[in-house]
C-alpha cells in the first residue's frame, strides 16, 4: 500500500495515500480496532459533521476570524462530506475517546485535505487549509461532537422515523375505519371477555402510535439546542461573539430545522439529558410497536389451530420440514428491532448519567446508540406497514364463531338478571358445553329476552 507521511502534535504518521484522512484518523484507527467492519459511523453523523464545519467556516468568515478564500475551500469540501460524496473516509468506530475526538478530527483532516486538493495542493500539504487551524476554528470536540450528534438525531427523525411512522399510521387509520362493523370477542388476561370491534382494536394501536410521536416530538425539541459555541468546557474560549448562535441558524437553514445554541453551554458539554429524552421515547414507541406486533401474532395464529381471526401476507415460506406452513416474520423481525431499542435505550440512560465535570465522555455510545434505534425503528416500521399491516384482513367466519361461543357475553345479562344468575348460566355452558343461548334458556331465561339483552354490536 502506498502511503504519505502526515504529522500531529505526537509526530509523523504513516497515511495510505489512496484515503483524505490524516494522523490523527489513522492513529485512532491503529488504537481502536474494537468492532470494525461493524461500528463504523454511518451517514447520519457524517452528514451532521459536513453540515457543522460547513456552518462553522460560513460563521468564521463572517465574524472575521477566517478569510473568504479559506472558507471557501472549507464550504465547498464539507458539503461533499454532507452529500456523501467522501463516506469511505469516515472508518472510526463508536469505541474511541469519550468524547469524540477522533471523529470531530477525522472531519477536520478529511475536508482540508481535500479542501487542499481543491485549491491545487497535494493532501498532507496542510496549505492552505490546516485541520486544526481553519477547519477547526472556534470549535473544540467537546463541543462539535455533540452538537454534530443532535443534528444527525432531529435529521433522521424528520427524514425516516416520523415517515414511516405515517405511512403505517395511515394504514392502520384505514384499517381501523373499514373494519369498525365487524364485531369479535374481546379478550383480558388473554380469557375470553366482553365484545370488541376489530376496528376499535385497531384504532387503539393508532392511539399508541400516535401517543409515542407525541413523546418524540416533544423530546426532539429540545435536541435542536446545540453545544456548539461551548468549545472545550462550555465557556467558549477562542471562540468569537455570537459564533454558537450563527451556526446553529446556518444549520437551520440548510436542513430545513430549526435549531439554536442551547440556553446552558455548560449542561450542554456535561450531560446529554436531552438525548436520553430521545432514547426513552424511543423506547416508549417500541413498546407500543411490540404491542402491535404481537396482538397480530395472536390475532393470525393458526391458522386452524390457533385464534386464526386475522390473515396477514404469506410473504416467504415458514418451514424448511412443514410444507406450506407460513409465518408472522414481519411482526417477529419488528419485535426484535423493539427489543434491541430497548437494549439501545439502557445503554443510553446509563451513558448519560456519567458526565464527569465539564464533560460526558461517553458521548459516541450514546450518539451510536440512538442513531441505530431511529434506523432501526424507521426500517422496521416501513417494512411492517407495507409487507404485513397493509394485508391484515379479517376472517369473518372465524371471528363470528368465536364471538357466539364467547361466554362473557353473558356480562349483558348481568343487568336484568343479576352478577350470581349470570355466572351460574356461564359455568354451566361451559360445564356442558353448552352454548350461551342453551345455558341461558335452561335457566328459565325467555328466548326473545335473551336475544334482545344480549345483542353484540349493542354491547360495543
Amino acid at each position: 500500500m502506498e502511503t504519505r507521511v502526515e504529522h500531529d502534535s505526537l509526530g509523523e504518521v504513516r497515511v495510505p495515500s489512496e484515503h483524505l484522512w490524516g494522523a490523527q484518523t489513522q492513529r485512532s484507527l491503529d488504537n481502536f480496532p474494537i468492532g470494525r467492519e461493524r461500528f463504523v459511523w454511518g451517514r447520519p453523523l457524517i452528514r451532521a459533521f459536513g453540515l457543522l464545519k460547513f456552518a462553522a467556516a460560513r460563521a468564521n468568515c463572517d465574524l472575521g476570524v477566517l478569510d473568504a478564500e479559506r472558507a471557501r475551500l472549507i464550504c465547498a469540501a464539507a458539503k461533499e462530506v454532507a452529500d456523501g460524496a467522501h463516506d469511505a473516509e469516515f472508518p472510526l468506530v463508536a469505541f474511541q475517546t469519550g468524547s469524540g475526538t477522533q471523529t470531530n478530527m477525522n472531519a477536520n483532516e478529511v475536508i482540508a485535505n481535500r479542501a487542499n486538493e481543491l485549491a491545487g495542493r497535494p493532501r498532507g500539504s496542510e496549505e492552505p487549509v490546516h485541520p486544526n487551524d481553519h477547519v477547526n476554528r472556534s470549535q473544540s470536540s467537546n463541543d462539535t461532537f455533540p452538537t454534530a450528534m443532535y443534528v444527525a438525531v432531529v435529521e433522521g427523525l424528520h427524514q425516516h422515523l416520523y415517515p414511516a411512522l405515517k405511512e403505517l399510521l395511515g394504514i392502520v387509520d384505514a384499517k381501523a375505519a373499514n373494519f369498525a362493523e365487524i364485531i369479535m370477542a374481546g379478550r383480558t388476561h388473554l380469557e375470553d371477555a366482553t365484545p370488541v370491534s376489530l376496528g376499535q382494536v385497531i384504532s387503539g394501536w393508532a392511539a399508541q402510535i400516535r401517543g409515542a410521536v407525541v413523546a418524540l416530538k416533544d423530546a426532539e425539541v429540545e435536541a435542536r439546542k446545540l453545544a456548539i459555541g461551548g468549545t472545550a468546557v462550555g465557556t467558549g474560549l477562542n471562540s468569537p461573539a455570537g459564533f454558537g448562535p450563527a451556526v446553529a441558524r446556518i444549520i437551520s437553514a440548510q436542513t430545513g430545522i430549526e435549531f439554536a445554541q442551547a440556553d446552558n453551554l455548560f449542561a450542554a458539554l456535561s450531560a446529554h439529558d436531552e438525548l436520553v429524552e430521545v432514547s426513552a421515547a424511543l423506547r416508549t414507541l417500541a413498546g407500543a410497536l411490540l404491542k402491535i406486533a404481537n396482538d397480530v401474532r395472536w390475532y393470525a395464529s393458526g391458522p386452524r389451530a390457533g385464534i386464526g381471526e386475522i390473515s396477514i401476507p404469506a410473504n416467504e415460506p415458514g418451514s424448511s420440514i412443514m410444507p406450506g406452513k407460513v409465518n408472522p416474520t414481519q411482526a417477529e423481525a419488528l419485535s426484535m428491532v423493539c427489543i434491541k431499542v430497548f437494549g439501545n435505550d439502557a445503554s443510553v440512560a446509563f451513558a448519560g448519567s456519567q458526565g464527569n465535570f465539564q464533560l460526558n465522555v461517553y458521548k459516541p455510545i450514546i450518539a451510536w446508540s440512538v442513531l441505530e434505534s431511529i434506523g432501526l425503528l424507521s426500517d422496521a416500521v416501513q417494512s411492517f406497514a407495507r409487507r404485513c399491516a397493509r394485508g391484515i384482513m379479517p376472517r369473518e367466519r372465524v371471528i363470528d364463531e368465536h364471538l357466539h361461543n364467547d361466554l362473557m357475553l353473558v356480562t349483558a345479562l348481568s343487568p336484568h338478571i343479576g352478577y350470581e344468575k349470570s355466572a351460574k348460566i356461564a359455568q354451566r355452558a361451559q360445564g356442558e358445553r353448552l352454548s350461551l343461548r342453551e345455558a341461558a334458556l335452561g335457566e328459565g331465561i325467555a328466548p326473545a329476552d335473551f336475544d334482545r339483552w344480549v345483542d353484540p354490536h349493542r354491547m360495543i
